[in-house]
């Protein structure tokens, strides 16, 4: 959302990017998080890096279909200086290039080296969404590490729930720590970002649509927790952490099209 002064009662929802750019942002940034857990798996698996790399492309093809003219762009590559959208772009071919090859070959140092540049794109997006100076709920510095932190914590959901379908032996027994950890992480992210939204920091109107998300979404978080917890505790009921993981991305994707 935007307005013509911080803190107005009226404000207007933005008119730059619609749904497509807000999968950008959903698809990118869960596809990116599944790249980095699949890189801590003791044997990456294709799968994973594949279905990672999956989401990043529907990311990008939602983006180029946005423009209206799609062979404009190419023009995004021009600018790498100055856009993080152009950096974002440039990241991205060599992110699907040696993450193809992590799939196809395996091993341990080309899954990592996706690993890094995935964590180079997701933070890319994160700082191409603060650079919209026009919107005052995005500029926030605080936006930053919530979307890294929320990129992350969908990747390793979304990761969980497909070892369970794939190859449930695959999955590790610290799969529902390692969730915990970084949905909580994710919560005090979000709960900084929203504590530091003051009149000067973003409309009024946009501070209450995201105080009156922030129920559900943290309802949704806690109830992730408390499903991967319960994994932990019965071994046996591995769904649970699925579940969890689920949820999680869920959760994530959710916030990220009601923040754009």
């Amino acid at each position: 959302m935007s307005a013509s002064m911080p803190g107005s009662a009226a404000p207007r929802r933005q008119g730059f990017w619609d749904w497509r750019a807000a999968c950008n942002f959903m698809f990118g940034g869960a596809g990116a998080g599944t790249l980095v857990y699949a890189a801590a798996m003791s044997s990456p698996t294709a799968g994973l890096g594949l279905l990672g790399l999956a989401l990043v492309c529907c990311g990008l093809l939602c983006v180029w279909f946005e423009i209206g003219r799609p062979w404009r762009a190419l023009n995004v590559f021009l600018h790498a200086g100055s856009s993080w959208m152009s950096r974002e772009s440039i990241v991205a071919l060599p992110l699907l290039g040696i993450g193809l090859g992590a799939a196809w070959y395996g091993g341990r140092l080309l899954p990592w080296l996706t690993a890094a540049l995935a964590l180079a794109y997701v933070y890319s997006q994160a700082r191409m969404l603060q650079g919209a100076r026009g919107i005052p709920a995005w500029r926030h510095p605080r936006v930053v590490p919530l979307m890294i932190a929320t990129g992350l914590a969908e990747g390793a959901g979304l990761g969980i729930a497909a070892q369970l379908l794939l190859d449930p032996a695959t999955l590790p027994g610290w799969s529902a720590p390692l969730l915990i950890g970084l949905v909580l992480i994710r919560e005090l992210a979000f709960v900084a970002y929203l504590g530091s939204l003051g009149p000067a920091d973003a409309p009024t109107r946009a501070r209450e649509v995201l105080m009156r998300f922030a129920r559900r979404f943290i309802g949704l978080d806690v109830a992730a927790i408390i499903a991967a917890a319960f994994s932990t505790i019965e071994p046996g009921q591995a769904w649970a952490v699925g579940l969890a993981g689920l949820m999680a991305a869920f959760a994530g994707g959710w916030f990220k099209f009601v923040l754009v």
